[in-house]
């Protein structure tokens, strides 16, 4: 028995002391989708604050491609050592499984969650040339030219893909769904007029709407936002049930050291809530979440359920 408990009060030790090394390497934070969207905005805002806080570096790598897949399937494949994790748009944790068969990784069981950091209504935006001035015009034309009007995404399986997909099926149109490499080659396009409309993450085209390069015709939260206060929401607008919020999180591959899973969520919190951090995140329309695992794993579950449905209603894939 003596010799069994001083096992334990080792391995206790060992893990405490693994804790308090951590890091004693660089750090990588994947980012599944190219550098300029809002997901990418998370990693880079969090990584010099967590690289001034260790002294050690926290690297971004984007690794786009596959609806945000590639990189979350590299990542719950890495070593689950603190070393490697995934900074992500809820697309690759709880729409993309409903969207793909056969994927590579576990979204609801194969990762340790570590926190929801922030999250943004889209905003349905079309270019600042487009006839389109209301959310009327937009469902007038849908319906008198049916599978006509095009939508940009970030990608297969992105919050602005499915909430056109939602708005759709409230409204009774249907439109044709473009699919871009992340957010920032839609925005190219949407700017330039190669496209017609798109929800987009409002934290990553409030600029280009306040430098009138796009127009804002609706935004999918319950209230408008503070960011935009003359632009209606889309119930006011008249299309009820399209709340969205797109949200980014982070996540570690599935067996993390409790004590290294608990110092990095600190971690990641602290710089999350840096003052200047919340400033840059809260002035172009985020809203700071930064839960806690046991929140994030509960959240998950739900908006898992909810895009499940929305995808089974209308019938979406893209094999």
């Amino acid at each position: 028995m003596k010799r069994f408990l001083a096992a334990i009060s080792l391995g206790v030790l060992a893990l405490g002391a693994q804790a308090q090394a951590w890091p004693e390497k660089p750090v990588t934070l994947v980012v599944p989708f190219p550098p300029g969207g809002s997901t990418d905005q998370v990693a880079r805002a969090v990584g010099p604050r967590l690289t001034e806080k260790f002294k050690q570096s926290f690297l971004v790598d984007n690794k786009p491609g596959a609806t945000g897949t590639i990189g979350a399937t590299f990542v719950q494949r890495a070593a689950p050592d603190g070393y490697t994790f995934l900074v992500t748009s809820l697309g690759p944790l709880v729409i993309v499984p409903h969207l793909l068969k056969g994927l590579q990784y576990d979204a609801l069981h194969g990762f340790d969650l570590i926190t929801v950091a922030v999250q943004s209504p889209n905003v349905l935006v079309v270019p600042a040339n487009s006839p389109h001035k209301t959310v009327a015009d937009v469902i007038a034309y849908e319906k008198a030219n049916p599978g006509k009007m095009s939508f940009a995404s970030a990608g297969n399986g992105s919050s602005d893909h499915l909430t056109a997909e939602l708005f759709w099926q409230q409204t009774g149109t249907q439109g044709v769904h473009i699919p871009y490499k992340g957010g920032a080659p839609a925005h190219t396009d949407l700017i330039g007029g190669q496209v017609d409309a798109s929800f987009q993450n409002i934290n990553a085209v409030s600029q280009y709407i306040k430098a009138g390069k796009m127009r804002a015709l609706a935004i999918t939260s319950a209230k408008r936002s503070p960011v935009l206060p003359d632009v209606p929401t889309l119930a006011e607008a008249g299309v009820p049930n399209v709340e969205v919020a797109s949200w980014q999180a982070i996540v570690a591959p599935k067996g993390l050291p409790p004590a290294v899973r608990e110092k990095a969520h600190a971690a990641f919190v602290e710089a999350l809530k840096d003052p200047k951090v919340r400033e840059q995140f809260t002035s172009i329309g985020f809203e700071m979440v930064t839960n806690t695992p046991e929140q994030f794993a509960a959240f998950q579950q739900q908006e898992y359920a909810r895009w499940k449905k929305v995808i089974e209603a209308g019938k979406i894939s893209i094999d």
